[in-house]
């Protein structure tokens, strides 16, 4: 009973050195403290968007169209008098859905797919891998538009589109991984003593798995941002009156010279947000690199 309970408070001792020691590396990089920032307030705008918009985002108000930015109207009006900074506001929340929905799919596909190649090998090995090649074939972008395009106009299809484009370097990197796990003498033993494969994989290789996948998603996030609003500047995602980024950015094209205003807010904030992921992706990646944590 001693001894179970020395190894419990040296396990939870080992625990909070390792979170001091994260958070001390965090604190060392500088550009993942700001990408930290950029995003937290991303998520807080996300969060309290109704709190935060002085207008209805979607109110049509014909009397106050193409207003420039001024005290009332901060980041001015569109062409159907909406507030730009309203609409901004609440497209936080849409991207906020977008890039939680997509990682959870393409994560789920990418690694279901990565593990069970990587694990059984052979022609499960072979299939799996020429079908991650196919849509690897394809820019992601372009892709993802012919994926819309095809299943509809609409957020929905959209997430659903950038998902079935971004599963793939998530397979190939779960497959590195658990080829090389499945070798361990652990797994050896219990496989023999009598393990299923499905217990093994859901049990042992799949959270072995979990640390640089979660890293690679987090790079992705800025991507998934761009592939979104790429698509809604183009018509194949959000429809209007949605206050989606790309979509706002597209409302202003035909206004850009005069009502710059249109555009360039919310795509500024498009900008903003995928260089706080990107940093905070790379400051991720760092904090997990073995060479750096010891």
């Amino acid at each position: 009973m001693h001894n179970e309970g020395s190894n419990v408070i040296s396990r939870r001792q080992l625990l909070v050195e390792d979170w001091k020691h994260t958070l001390y590396l965090w604190r060392q990089n500088k550009l993942a403290m700001v990408g930290t920032v950029l995003v937290a307030f991303f998520i807080l705008i996300a969060i309290f968007a109704p709190l935060i918009a002085p207008y209805d985002p979607i109110e049509v108000d014909l009397s106050r169209t193409l207003l420039p930015p001024s005290s009332e109207h901060i980041f001015g009006t569109d062409q159907f008098g909406r507030d730009i900074f309203s609409r901004v506001v609440y497209g936080a929340r849409i991207e906020v859905g977008i890039i939680l929905l997509v990682t959870v799919i393409s994560g789920t596909i990418g690694l279901a797919v990565g593990i069970t190649a990587g694990y059984f090998g052979g022609v499960i090995d072979d299939v799996l891998m020429r079908i991650t090649d196919v849509f690897l074939s394809f820019p992601n972008l372009i892709l993802a538009m012919a994926l819309s395009a095809m299943l509809g106009r609409g957020v929905f299809n959209a997430i659903i589109a950038i998902s079935l484009v971004g599963w793939t370097i998530i397979a190939r990197l779960a497959r590195a991984e658990s080829m090389k796990i499945k070798s361990l003498p652990y797994i050896e033993a219990i496989r023999a003593l009598g393990a299923s494969n499905i217990r093994i994989l859901l049990l042992h290789i799949l959270p072995m798995c979990m640390s640089p996948v979660l890293v690679q998603l987090s790079l992705r996030m800025g991507s998934i941002i761009l592939t979104a609003a790429g698509l809604g500047f183009l018509g194949l995602g959000a429809q209007p009156p949605t206050p989606e980024w790309g979509a706002i950015v597209s409302d202003g094209r035909s206004y850009l010279v005069e009502q710059w205003w249109i555009s360039t807010f919310p795509g500024l904030f498009i900008a903003l947000v995928v260089l706080g992921f990107n940093l905070l992706g790379d400051g991720i990646r760092d904090m997990m690199d073995p060479r750096i944590r010891r």
